[in-house]
């Protein structure tokens, strides 16, 4: 599985939602996401991908969308 399909899956499995919109598409503004769910996506992220989200970066803005959070993900491995 790539690091997308992973992230689409964690995404899934936190909100309970399915999770079809484009990768570069807002996740909040889809719904998708809440500030909420965030934490929760990004507490999954971390486990999942063994990194570690600082709190610095810790914005919806680096996490807005699926392609946004691969990204971060790559830059962290």
């Amino acid at each position: 599985m790539d690091n997308q399909a992973k992230v689409i899956e964690i995404i899934g499995r936190v909100t309970g939602k399915a999770v079809e919109i484009d990768p570069g598409e807002s996740l909040f503004d889809s719904g998708i996401l809440d500030s909420f769910a965030l934490t929760d996506v990004i507490t999954e992220v971390e486990k999942e991908f063994s990194i570690k989200v600082p709190d610095a970066d810790l914005t919806p803005r680096k996490f807005n969308s699926i392609s946004r959070i691969v990204s971060y993900i790559e830059s962290r491995l």
